[in-house]
């Protein structure tokens, strides 16, 4: 076990990518295995020392910056296994937390496999997204995290280790799991009883359906239930071939209606990304790539896996459908090859840098969104973004995973006081999604920053349910206090 306490090691951890500058921590713990985790808690149960589990920084809530509790880093819990063929059409690979998703997938592919899930962040913790079953732009195809995942091996806080194998653990008829703990002793629970919103993409609140598997409680659970040390992840033979385009359109209106066609299986394009850029995220790129054609009112990333066979008939239907929604096939970029696809992809990476520079010269921070509503809500949730943010003369893009009904709202204030507006604004909108059905985080998570927001998505009974399941798993309330769950309701009797 390795333990830093001097202040430079300990400023490493006390960041991530939210802007949250409050971290403080007394020291830093690195277990070596998952051994030395699981017996770090059991060591300190009773000691009244708190955790928080810390992966790479790559994080956007806040959720490893320490508000005065020690660290446990899982940065040297890093060994990653050799892809294991189960069939032709399905392989896994056993990592530990601490392994870097880019690594990860670089090391399945040289053996001709593919993990999906791709976080824009590809230096992120294979821990950290599992905790926060994160997503991306691939799970309009594929799903988030969870869908991935076969096993996860956790240490709990009493100092148990839970190996979780998907199918080991599954809820009765009556929504109830029982466990025996060498630790912790006989556990018996039920599931939580809310409704999970009707999105595609979801992650904030533990997860709950019927017959579920325990596995998909603590995958997405922030780390708040126990710490995910080593996992099983599903592989899948790789893609033989691919193509990209970035489609450009002269109204949103047929913008919306090449989405909703393309989103159909009756359209007869199959596609793995679909992704927005509005015209003022098209501005912010115009400067890096003054190419990107003028007057524009939104452009449409897509991807899509194919066969050399036909590929042809494929790249067919989309220019059927770009046709058909009056898409300009002249500004159209397509990307055939591999190096045209990295051109695509560094321009999709580039918005994010271009508005982080521009906030450099800003004096505060931005409000940015990660909501996501049922299809057939998300155009009236687009306009009443849009409508807003104009009627407060707000510097803002709009961009992301429109597949899923789930983009990315950015506020970029230029002073304090829209940056006060803005903040006020995003209390509105998390209002409109929960009336929506929505949920309140489809990919980040809740972390800190978005805590204070969980009960006007879920209620105040919802979010007791989750309290519940935490204090049976963590009675001494020792792992991730403030993530997720409003630190004020774990003071309340479950």
């Amino acid at each position: 076990m390795i333990f830093k306490n001097d202040p430079q090691s300990v400023q490493a951890f006390l960041t991530d990518t939210s802007n949250l500058r409050t971290g403080r921590t007394p020291g830093v713990y690195l277990p070596e295995s998952a051994a030395e985790a699981a017996g770090l808690l059991k060591t300190e149960a009773g000691s009244g020392k708190r955790f928080t589990i810390a992966g790479n920084g790559t994080g956007t809530t806040g959720g490893r910056i320490p508000e005065g509790d020690w660290v446990i880093a899982t940065h040297r819990l890093q060994r990653t296994g050799e892809p294991q063929a189960l069939s032709a059409c399905e392989a896994t690979m056993r990592v530990e937390a601490g392994a870097v998703l880019a690594d990860i997938q670089r090391k399945a592919e040289d053996a001709g496999w593919f993990y999906p899930p791709d976080p824009t962040e590809s230096l992120c913790f294979i821990g950290g997204t599992i905790a926060n079953n994160s997503s991306g732009s691939r799970s309009f195809l594929y799903g988030s995290t969870r869908e991935h995942v076969r096993r996860i091996l956790v240490a709990l806080p009493q100092g148990d280790l839970l190996d979780i194998p998907r199918g080991r653990y599954v809820a009765d008829d009556e929504g109830f799991f029982r466990l025996d703990l060498p630790v912790a002793g006989r556990i018996v629970f039920r599931r939580p009883q809310y409704r999970m919103p009707e999105t595609s993409k979801h992650n904030a609140g533990y997860y709950s359906k019927e017959g579920m598997d325990l596995i998909d409680l603590f995958i997405g659970s922030e780390g708040t239930l126990g710490i995910i040390v080593e996992a099983d992840l599903k592989l899948i033979p790789l893609p033989r071939h691919l193509f990209a385009g970035l489609a450009f359109f002269g109204s949103i209106d047929d913008l919306f209606a090449f989405t909703e066609a393309a989103r159909s299986p009756e359209s007869g394009v199959r596609p793995r990304v679909l992704e927005l850029f509005d015209s003022r995220s098209l501005d912010f790129l115009r400067q890096q790539y003054p190419d990107t054609p003028a007057g524009t009112a939104g452009a449409i990333f897509f991807e899509q896996e194919t066969d050399p066979e036909r590929e042809d008939a494929d790249l067919q239907a989309w220019l059927d459908l770009m046709e058909r929604c009056s898409v300009p096939l002249e500004t159209t970029w397509m990307a055939l090859d591999r190096e045209e696809q990295r051109k695509l992809t560094a321009f999709r990476h580039a918005l994010p840098l271009l508005v982080n520079e521009w906030l450099s010269r800003q004096e505060e921070s931005k409000i940015s969104t990660d909501m996501a509503v049922p299809a057939a809500s998300f155009r009236e949730l687009y306009d009443f973004y849009e409508s807003s943010c104009l009627k407060n003369d707000f510097v803002f893009i709009i961009f992301g995973h429109i597949g899923d009904a789930h983009v990315h709202l950015n506020i970029l204030p230029r002073n304090r006081e829209e940056f006060l507006r803005a903040r006020q604004l995003y209390g509105e909108f998390v209002e409109k999604v929960a009336a929506l059905g929505g949920t309140l985080s489809a990919e980040h998570g809740v972390g800190k920053l978005k805590s204070r927001y969980l009960a006007s998505m879920y209620g105040d009974e919802s979010i007791m349910e989750m309290v519940r399941i935490k204090k049976i798993f963590d009675p001494e309330l020792v792992l991730n206090i403030g993530n997720l769950i409003p630190a004020s309701y774990l003071e309340q009797p479950a």
